[in-house]
Order: structure tokens, then C-alpha cells, then sequence
């Protein structure tokens, strides 16, 4: 258990410099220059940004995109960070092959923060969050949002921190509504803290490292300290901050951070907001985050999560998913060979692909996958040679391996995502298991084009390919 961070020396302890979110794009941007696309001309607040992304994937791109000039927002704006699982395991200092492997070695080797002496970030005169930058990501959405706000909160007991992604729209100049996901730890702290008839300290860190960012993304049970996953990342312990009301453990190098609390007999409206769905969603919590301090860096800079069904805002969530996946999946059934969140399933759809050694073996393996991930609906298990990366490569391995009366099976009744608009008022639903492996008695060879005949077809057709 990973308990609240104290400070036991007597010597001044300086941040380290690795944790530097302006340091880590800056040199990024200088290693990669490929990888990062600057917009300096003027660009919208409102879907503007949005625009600009869903271009990119439009066009097959994925780069990091920073905006120099977003109107009525005084920071640049760094968006699109998690849209490549490539560029998130140059992160981690590793091959895209290598990403689950990677994150979650690290992950578990956590190594509990520390807290530190200084900072960049300095308090406002004045609690006044109409100043605190915040972009309108889709024409739906009820107002400008909080999209990559992590909250922070301790468990008054343990001291055992919290962090999680909850999105906020400004309720007025001192205020946020906030949606707090009603199965989560933090609605679970919330209740805690009401049995006490307190309200909860919390602290909104806005902006990062992108290792943090991914740390809060982290599944882990509520006793484990999500910023000891971190200084895992890191490899070396998160430094921190206290805030100046609550003394809420905070990252040292955070862009903006606001400080508050939460009190469960307070509420708002927020929404519509624009969700990983792809659908606006009018579900929520609608609780109210009362800010008693705002701190930012002097040269602050938005990092921004694209919300709705975009890469950037989906691969944040699951590739601590698929790493946790793939790890279990891998330590309970040998023949897994490799797990996979598509992006056109959200976090709804999941593929495992296996060497199956055992009639049956492809159930079971489909059975323990939508058992241990709530959000799952549909799991889809295939060949190791299928490459589970291509929706296209699943979609024919269920064409020419699957029998719906034989290799369908569905479970009714359970807890889902109260964010899926099928599902019910309170989130239930059911899950389909698709066996689309081709089983022990199927008949029939892959046909094959051999790495000569494509290796000539590049030298023939070119760069440009063949026009001429």
C-alpha cells in the first residue's frame, strides 16, 4: 500500500528535470520532427482544435499537434499526444511491439513519490476560472470543458492518493460541475467523506508529463496509489507539491492546478459533453467542485485531451487496458499471443488473437477477457496470423472461420459503461463472446504472396507508387 508521501530530510530537494512536461515536448519536438504538425496561424476555441485533428485522421495522420494561437485561450494548446501507439512507446523508450510489455513492467515496479521544496507553479491573486483555459471540442457540447483535468484526492484514513479523469465545465466564476463516474474510487471517497459529514479536498492537476497523464489512466485497485504507478513509469519517485489549502499531494511540474473541495450535497447540470462513444452524453453526476485556489506556471501550456471517439482521447485509456489484458490473458492461458482495443469498438470491442492448442480453448480465453473487463462487450478471438491491428484482417477471419449457431456465445445482466447509450439507466448490459478461430477440424489453406513477389512490387511501383 503506497501511504501518503512525507518529507524526513532537512536538506532542500529540487524537482527533477525529467518530469519537465516543457522539456519533454520541446525535446520531442526536436528528436521527432515528423511526428509533431505546428499550427501558428490563429485557430478556434470552439472545435476548432477538433477540426484540426479529426482532418488528420481524415487523412490517415497521427502526429502530435500543437497550436500556437487558439483564440481566447492564453496558453498554447498540445493536443493529439496519445494518438500513436508508436509515439506512446517512444514514451517508454521502446518499439511500438513492445508497448504492453513496457508499460506494464514499469507500472508495477512502482516506486512511491516524494515531496520536494519548489516549483514552477504560483497562485493566482484570485480564484477567477473564466482565466483558466478550456476549449469547446464539439458543437454539441453544453460549454468549453476541462477535458484532460486529473483529480487528485486522498483517502482521509490512509492517505492513499487518487487520480482520474473527470471532465468540467465552468458552474461559475469559483465553481466547476464535474461528472464523477458513479462506480468509481473517487464516488467511493465521496461517500466516504459524506459518512464523515465532510466535504472532499480535491486538487484538478491540468497538464503534465505525458507518464503521469498515463499513470492516472492506470486500473489498479482503490488501496494502490496511482502516483507510485508514476514514479514507476519514471522510474524514479514523482515529485510533488502540496497545495496551499488542503495540502494535497500534486505534481511539482503540472501546468495548472486547482484547488478545492467537493461537497456530496452540491449539484449542478453539466452536459451534453461529447464521449468516447462517439455520442454526446447527458449522463452524469453533476457534482460541483468548489475552487479555493488556482496555481499555474507562468508559461503554461494547455495540454489537451481530444474528447468524443478520437485516437488521442481512447489509446489514453487503453493501452493501460490492453497492457493489463495482455499480462493476465498471457499468465493464465500461454497461447495468447496478442490483445487489441479497436478504435471503431471504443472501449467496447476487444480482439485476442491465439494459438489454439485445445477445442474449446478460444471460449475460455473469451470468457476470462469479458469477465475481467467490464467495458467489453464484444471479444473477438482469432488466429495468431491474423493481424489483429486491422479491423479488415478480423472482419474476414469472422467471415471464413465463424459459425453464428456454434461459435457465439452471450451473457446478459451485468455491469457496463453508464457512458454506453445502450446500455440501461444504471450502466447494465450483456456481452458476446465470437469464436473466429478456425478450430481443429477446419479445411483450408491462407493463400500466400511471398516476400520476393512484394519486395519487387515496391522496387516497381515506387515511391509514388507507379504514376507516372
Amino acid at each position: 500500500m503506497a501511504r501518503r508521501p512525507t518529507r524526513t530530510r532537512s536538506s532542500p530537494v529540487t524537482p527533477s528535470p525529467r518530469q519537465d512536461a516543457h522539456a519533454f515536448f520541446a525535446e520531442y519536438r526536436r528528436a521527432h520532427p515528423e511526428d509533431v504538425v505546428v499550427v501558428d496561424e490563429p485557430v478556434s476555441a470552439v472545435e476548432g482544435v477538433t477540426g484540426l485533428i479529426y482532418e488528420l485522421i481524415a487523412r490517415g495522420r497521427d502526429e502530435m499537434l500543437v497550436c500556437e494561437d487558439v483564440g481566447g485561450v492564453a496558453a498554447p494548446v498540445v493536443t493529439n499526444v496519445f494518438a500513436s501507439r508508436r509515439r506512446i512507446a517512444r514514451f517508454l523508450d521502446v518499439g511500438p511491439e513492445q508497448l504492453h510489455e513496457a508499460y506494464q513492467s514499469r507500472a508495477e515496479r512502482m516506486i512511491a513519490p516524494r515531496i520536494v521544496d519548489s516549483s514552477p507553479l504560483v497562485e493566482d491573486a484570485e480564484v477567477d476560472l473564466t482565466s483558466v483555459p478550456m476549449l469547446q471540442h464539439f458543437a454539441s457540447d453544453r460549454a468549453p470543458y476541462i477535458t484532460s483535468g486529473i483529480v487528485v484526492a486522498e483517502d482521509p484514513d490512509s492517505g492513499v492518493g487518487n487520480l482520474s479523469y473527470h471532465r468540467s465545465m465552468v458552474h461559475s466564476p469559483t465553481e466547476l460541475a464535474t461528472s464523477l463516474h458513479s462506480r468509481g474510487d473517487l464516488w467511493r471517497l465521496l461517500a466516504k467523506y459524506a459518512e464523515r459529514g465532510e466535504p472532499m479536498p480535491v486538487a484538478v492537476v491540468i497538464g503534465g508529463h505525458p507518464l503521469f497523464m498515463l499513470a492516472a489512466s492506470a486500473r489498479v485497485p482503490a488501496e494502490v496509489d496511482e502516483r507510485a504507478v508514476a514514479g514507476g513509469l519514471f522510474g524514479e519517485p514523482l515529485d510533488l507539491v502540496r497545495t496551499p489549502r488542503h495540502g494535497i499531494g500534486v505534481p511539482a511540474w503540472a501546468e495548472f492546478v486547482l484547488e478545492g473541495t467537493i461537497d456530496p450535497q452540491h449539484h449542478a447540470e453539466e452536459g451534453p459533453f461529447g464521449e468516447f462513444s462517439g455520442y454526446s452524453s447527458h449522463r452524469s453526476t453533476n457534482n460541483v467542485l468548489r475552487v479555493d485556489a488556482v496555481l499555474r506556471r507562468e508559461d503554461a501550456l494547455l495540454v489537451d485531451v481530444a474528447g468524443g471517439n478520437t485516437v488521442d482521447h481512447l489509446n489514453l485509456a487503453r493501452v493501460p487496458r490492453e497492457s493489463e489484458l495482455a499480462e493476465k490473458l498471457k499468465a493464465r492461458f500461454a497461447d495468447v499471443t496478442a490483445v487489441h482495443y479497436p478504435t471503431s469498438g471504443t472501449h467496447f470491442h476487444c480482439y485476442v488473437a491465439l494459438r489454439e492448442s485445445r477445442p474449446g480453448q478460444a471460449r475460455q480465453v473469451l470468457l476470462g477477457l469479458l469477465g475481467w473487463d467490464p467495458y467489453v462487450k464484444t471479444a473477438v478471438a482469432v488466429d495468431a496470423d491474423v493481424d489483429i491491428t486491422s479491423d479488415a484482417e478480423v472482419l474476414w477471419a469472422l467471415a471464413t472461420h465463424f459459425q453464428p449457431h456454434r461459435d457465439l456465445f452471450v451473457v446478459d445482466g451485468l455491469p457496463g459503461s453508464p457512458l454506453d447509450p445502450s446500455s440501461d439507466a444504471g450502466g447494465t448490459t450483456s456481452r458476446m463472446g465470437l469464436d473466429a478461430t478456425r478450430g481443429p477440424d477446419f479445411a483450408g489453406d491462407r493463400i500466400v504472396v511471398s516476400a520476393t513477389a512484394r519486395t519487387d512490387a515496391r522496387r516497381l511501383l515506387g515511391t509514388d507508387g507507379g504514376r507516372r
